[in-house]
């Protein structure tokens, strides 16, 4: 049975540079139809250059990824698709930063169990590091919006006339509509606007 040689690559974002993984994957000589290349979230295996390298493994064939969480990030979905493509389908994996993974080598019980085994810590490792990175991330956002740190766009600025426009809109010769317009607001802007300055009032009195 003849061994056809896959790798694959996944950058999280289309900013991120491949170069190192592919400086890893160099030395096993892998034909360029053979290597596949996703830039895409590790968070699901729904993505598209993966979905096409499974479609071509064959029994027999090595697969070679440089690190575990270039496969995935999702604990339960990286044991489930290591398993369908090393039981299922029948082809070895080769984690280049864990040589401990590679079951192309120790296929007796023992080699099987330690590869599980590892696979399994590693698996649990990169999943505990994306949730702590989102943990972290609410935690900084939650900071920020208690400094007053406001995201998104910025608010479009009140006309010079505001002040006018609202007393003719307080004392009912303007009409929301036609205030919302003189402002360049929509009818929903406007109204979070009056609020905004409603709570800038309440905040500023003694």
């Amino acid at each position: 049975m003849s061994q056809n040689i896959f790798g694959y690559i996944r950058c999280s974002t289309a900013t991120q540079h491949d170069g190192r993984q592919r400086i890893a994957l160099e030395p096993f000589a892998i034909p360029p139809r053979n290597l596949y290349v996703d830039f895409a979230s590790g968070k699901s295996f729904d993505r598209p250059a993966y979905k096409r390298l499974i479609k071509r493994l064959r029994p027999g064939d090595l697969l070679i990824v440089k690190s575990i969480d270039r496969l995935g990030r999702n604990y339960a979905d990286i044991i489930e698709q290591w398993r369908h493509i090393t039981k299922t389908i029948g082809v070895d994996i080769r984690v280049l930063d864990m040589p401990l993974l590679d079951t192309s080598y120790g296929k007796d019980l023992l080699g099987t169990f330690i590869s599980d085994l590892v696979l399994q810590v590693l698996s649990f490792a990169a999943q505990l590091e994306r949730e702590e990175l989102r943990r972290r991330q609410a935690e900084g956002i939650a900071a920020a919006k208690a400094r007053g740190v406001t995201f998104g766009p910025d608010p479009l600025p009140l006309p010079d006339d505001f002040a006018e426009l609202l007393s003719l809109w307080q004392s009912g010769k303007l009409n929301a509509d036609s205030m919302a317009e003189r402002c360049g607001f929509s009818r929903r802007t406007l109204f979070k606007r009056l609020a905004d300055q409603r709570l800038q009032k309440d905040s500023a009195s003694p």
